[in-house]
């Protein structure tokens, strides 16, 4: 009797550490997210274009493509000698005036594509606020134009943002619902926005279609806590474009449910 109980302890206690091991395996990245913005009534352009600046440089992602100019206009110099953006802005779509169509293009990019690019960039209010948002477009005026963005907007958007206060600047979801459902949470998150999943998607990215017989489960799971770590051979030149921040955005049964629907694509 004794003897079956060890065992059977024994059983039950390998079990736990294989299962904690492999919790440990996977890799665990620390992405950056947005940090929310704050602004008062009497927030200065000054104010707005830094906030903008640090968002464009850093968590906003968005030196990944338009910093190079070969994926995404590049905002920040010149392109057609029509100067940077702030100075370029107001003659893209007619009828729209600067402010407009920044807000637009960051909203409802595919509303727009400059001729010589893929429609790659995603809806940008799934994870950034309306202040983000107010306050990049105001950093993106600044390059060569003048900023019309005012407390007005933001005071708009706070009003209108769900759960928003007056005054006070709402945050937009970093992550999807609580769903587990893998491709509820694929649609959520936008990946079809570079990758093909069946008829739908683009290919900016690898299809999904037959990745379980080109990449095991761990490889899965590294691309998407940590797209740098490696790029698929033939997708070169979009290197940089898929958002680092899944770790942060995903709980990890959420993960593990599109490893799991991915790795089951033979």
């Amino acid at each position: 009797m004794w003897g079956t109980n060890l065992r059977v302890l024994a059983v039950v206690l390998g079990t736990v550490a294989a299962y904690t091991l492999l919790a440990n395996a996977i890799p665990q990245v620390e992405s950056e997210v947005p940090e929310e913005l704050t602004f008062t009534g009497d927030v200065s352009p000054e104010q707005l274009i830094e906030a903008g600046e640090e968002l464009f440089n850093g968590a906003g992602g968005c030196t990944a493509c338009h910093g190079l100019g070969t994926r995404a206009p590049n905002l920040l110099t010149d392109q057609g000698g029509l100067g940077a953006i702030g100075a370029r802005c107001g003659q893209r779509v007619e009828g729209e005036d600067c402010k407009a169509y920044l807000h637009q293009s960051m909203v409802d990019p595919n509303a727009y594509v400059v001729e010589g690019f893929q429609p790659i960039m995603p809806d940008m209010s799934r994870t950034l606020s309306e202040a983000q948002i107010w306050s990049m477009i105001a950093f993106l005026q600044s390059q060569g134009g003048e900023v019309t963005v005012t407390a007005a907007d933001l005071q708009a958007a706070a009003e209108t943002e769900p759960g928003a206060a007056a005054g006070t600047a709402a945050t937009a979801g970093t992550g999807p619902s609580a769903t587990t459902d893998p491709v509820a949470l694929i649609q959520e998150l936008q990946c079809l926005a570079c990758h093909k999943l069946g008829a739908e998607g683009q290919e900016v990215g690898p299809h999904f279609d037959g990745m379980g017989s080109r990449l095991s489960p761990d490889e899965i799971r590294q691309a998407i806590l940590d797209p740098a770590a490696s790029v698929s051979p033939g997708f070169e030149q979009f290197a940089g474009v898929m958002p680092p921040n899944f770790g942060s955005r995903l709980t990890a049964a959420q993960l593990e449910a599109i490893v799991e629907f991915l790795a089951a694509r033979k």
